[in-house]
């Protein structure tokens, strides 16, 4: 008998929580913020930085909360700079600005 041909795996994507809204999204969808094991904050674009990492969304909305919250500031465990939000909210610009409801 012939061996039927097995359908492709579907991998899945992990998921990762917004520190802002608490949102469960998959990790390509949110910017990640890591304190790398020097102790210092900065943006991670690839996701594969070695440190604590956090996650938000790249609306102007969440990071403008997690701003005012100090929501980074706590899941990283350090102070979070000027200059680390100032680029959030750069790359929050450059989308689409708003986040998208996603069903509810």
């Amino acid at each position: 008998m012939p061996k039927q041909a097995q359908p492709p795996r579907v991998r899945r994507q992990p998921q990762r929580t917004c520190v802002a809204c608490r949102d469960v999204e998959g990790k390509r969808t949110l910017v990640r913020v890591v304190r790398t094991p020097d102790g210092t904050v900065e943006l991670d674009v690839t996701g594969k930085k070695s440190g604590r990492g956090a996650y938000v969304h790249a609306s102007v909305e969440c990071v403008q909360k997690v701003v005012k919250t100090g929501g980074l500031s706590r899941a990283l465990n350090v102070p979070v700079g000027a200059e680390v939000t100032d680029q959030l909210l750069a790359r929050a610009a450059e989308g689409t600005g708003q986040k998208e409801n996603s069903g509810a």
